[in-house]
């Protein structure tokens, strides 16, 4: 933090497990330490970490496809979260984060099951398919960031197609 004068949002993820106690002690040594963001998925510990660290931080979700955990994670004090596939549906995204934050459950239930499903039975087909799906969505609607790196793998064609069709019945974005 002492090498930036801006704010920093500590990432909780994989081998990064930070505790409440450890992230207080992180707090109270560096003032610029402003938010955190959950990439893990424990719901104890972030409900630990909201109850000890209150308003200190702002609170983030960064899970995979973080808007099937949105309403749940609002619940928890947690009002916003990272969006990859804002990457390329935006238009959808920003659509289901105002149904998030204005409770609209119907908007909410229509998009999961519409888009979100059937998007997550493509990543979950392989390990790090978050990835590469964030990449084959930018590539379809036209801003090709490369393949993903070793050891990840590119979704199959079948799975791009499926992808694709997911995107295209969205319209346009």
């Amino acid at each position: 933090c002492k090498s930036v004068k801006i704010g920093v949002v500590v990432y909780n993820r994989n081998v990064c497990r930070l505790t409440p106690s450890l992230l207080e002690q992180l707090a109270e040594r560096c003032p610029n330490l402003i938010g955190y963001k959950d990439g893990l998925g424990d719901i104890e510990l972030m409900v630990s970490v909201r109850r000890r660290l209150g308003e200190r931080f702002t609170y983030l979700g960064g899970l995979p496809t973080a808007e099937v955990f949105a309403a749940a994670y609002k619940a928890l004090g947690v009002p916003v979260y990272s969006s990859a596939v804002f990457n390329f549906i935006p238009r959808t995204a920003m659509e289901f984060y105002k149904a998030i934050a204005a409770d609209d459950h119907e908007t909410v239930g229509k998009i999961i099951d519409d888009f979100f499903l059937p998007l997550l039975e493509i990543r979950n087909r392989r390990a790090g398919y978050a990835v590469s799906m964030v990449k084959a969505g930018a590539k379809i609607v036209g801003h090709d960031a490369g393949p993903v790196r070793a050891p990840l793998t590119d979704l199959l064609p079948d799975e791009y197609e499926r992808l694709a069709t997911l995107i295209r019945k969205l319209g346009p974005q």
